[in-house]
C-alpha cells in the first residue's frame, strides 16, 4: 500500500488513468489531494471508513478485493478513528511515520494528539516537541517504592506491620488461629518463631527431610 502512495506522488497527474485504474467507480477522492505522502495517507483513510459505514458487509469486502487492499485496510481504518478530529491539510506537515505511530500508539499519545487540536499550526517539530514533553514527564514520575512493613510511632519509634493475607482456603489464618488457641501464644510471638524457623533453613541451619511413609 505504501508502495502505491509513493507511485501516486511521483507519477505524473492523469486524473483518468487513476479513477479507471486503481480507484474504479468507488473513488470519491480528488486527485489534487494526493500531492504528497501525508495527505495521500489520510484521504485514504478517512475514505476507506467512509466506504465501511457507506457499504454493506459484502460490498465493503468486494471494494478491499477489487482494490487489491483486502488486510491492509485496518492500519488504515485506525487512523481514520485517532485523527477524525482533523482534516488532512491540518496534519499536512506531519511525516508519514509519524502519523502511524500516533495511530498505532494513539493510548500512549493520546495527550499528544489531544494537544494537536489546541496549534493553529501543525507540524512535524510541533509534534515532536510534543512527545519530547510527554516523554520528559514520564521520566520525572516518581518510580513506585518498594513495598515496606515498617511502620512509624509517634515517637517516632519505628515496628513492623505484616499486610492482610487474603487467600481462597484462608488456611494461614485458620493455621494461625488454631496455634494460638492451643498453644496460648500472640499471633506476633507464632509468626516470629516461624519467621525465625525460615531464616534459619535460608541459612542452612535446617535441613528439610521428607516424611517416611
Amino acid at each position: 500500500m505504501i508502495t502505491q502512495v509513493q507511485s501516486v506522488i511521483t507519477a505524473p497527474v492523469d486524473s483518468k488513468a487513476i479513477a479507471k485504474s486503481e480507484f474504479g467507480p468507488y473513488s470519491k477522492l480528488s486527485l489534487f489531494s494526493l500531492v504528497d505522502a501525508t495527505k495521500t495517507i489520510l484521504h485514504h483513510a478517512f475514505w476507506i471508513a467512509e466506504q465501511k459505514q457507506q457499504l454493506s458487509p459484502k460490498q465493503y469486502r468486494q471494494m478491499l478485493i477489487d482494490l487489491g487492499w483486502r488486510g491492509e485496510e485496518k492500519r488504515y481504518l485506525k487512523i481514520a478513528a485517532v485523527f477524525g478530529q482533523f482534516s488532512p491539510q491540518d496534519l499536512a506537515q506531519i511525516e508519514p511515520l509519524t502519523i502511524y505511530q500516533l495511530a498505532n500508539n494513539n493510548q500512549k499519545y493520546q495527550s499528544v494528539i489531544d494537544a494537536l487540536l489546541d496549534l493553529s499550526n501543525i507540524t512535524q517539530e510541533a509534534v515532536r516537541s510534543l512527545v519530547n514533553e510527554k516523554r520528559a514527564a514520564k521520566e520525572k514520575e516518581p518510580k513506585p517504592q518498594k513495598p515496606s512493613i515498617w511502620r512509624r510511632t509517634k515517637n517516632g519509634s519505628r515496628y513492623c506491620q505484616i499486610p492482610a493475607i487474603h487467600e481462597e482456603d484462608e488456611r494461614t489464618g485458620v493455621t494461625l488461629q488454631r496455634m494460638m488457641d492451643s498453644e496460648g501464644l500472640s499471633a506476633q510471638q507464632i509468626v516470629a518463631e516461624a519467621i525465625a524457623l525460615r531464616q534459619a533453613y535460608q541459612d542452612g541451619q535446617l535441613v528439610m527431610v521428607e516424611a517416611k511413609n
